[in-house]
């Protein structure tokens, strides 16, 4: 019985009072939204934290507090990232987010999923075998030319399949957007 209400213009109508009328366009667009710029934020800021934890902070107790920190943070429910970016994009931040837009979401989004691009990408740079990098490096390749040319393509899909999970967890979530 349901299919047949599955039309175009379910999908291009704004909501409306009158059910024949009705449609899901502004959920739709502000989703599509909220995922591109929370992908924009994270992805890039995730998966620099990941290349660096992995290949160039110096094994220490410091490196040690941070990998304990970030994987903290994954296990921290979505509703206290709802809090936290109520209070820093919202309120702190209001003359650059303009206090309760998409913007905000998606930042507070960006935190919410951080972690979970982080400690993915970690893992697929670490699974990346160790005799690559030496043969970068036996060839005059620097660190950065091994990490950029090497070490990423081959960790690009484990780094892909994180992403993707962190952003489907992204988009479920409804706690953080509705405290902010």
């Amino acid at each position: 019985d349901g299919l047949p209400r599955f039309t175009w213009r379910f999908l291009t109508s704004f909501p409306s009072r009158k059910p024949d009328e009705a449609g899901i366009l502004a959920a739709l667009v502000g989703s599509v939204w909220l995922l591109v710029l929370t992908g924009l934020f994270a992805f890039p800021l995730g998966v620099g934290a990941a290349i660096y934890l992995e290949e160039y902070a110096p094994r220490g107790r410091l490196t040690d507090i941070i990998q304990t920190n970030v994987a903290n943070l994954a296990g921290v429910p979505s509703i206290i990232y709802g809090l936290l970016g109520l209070e820093i994009f919202v309120r702190f931040m209001f003359p650059i987010t303009g206090g309760r837009s998409v913007l905000s979401g998606a930042l507070t989004m960006s935190l919410l999923v951080l972690p979970i691009i982080i400690i993915a990408s970690q893992e697929a740079i670490r699974a990346v075998p160790a005799s690559l990098r030496q043969a970068a490096f036996a060839l005059g390749a620097t660190r950065w030319q091994t990490v950029w040319h090497h070490v990423l393509p081959v960790a690009f899909p484990g780094i892909l399949t994180g992403t993707i999970l962190a952003l489907s967890r992204a988009i479920g979530e409804t706690a953080p957007l509705i405290t902010i």
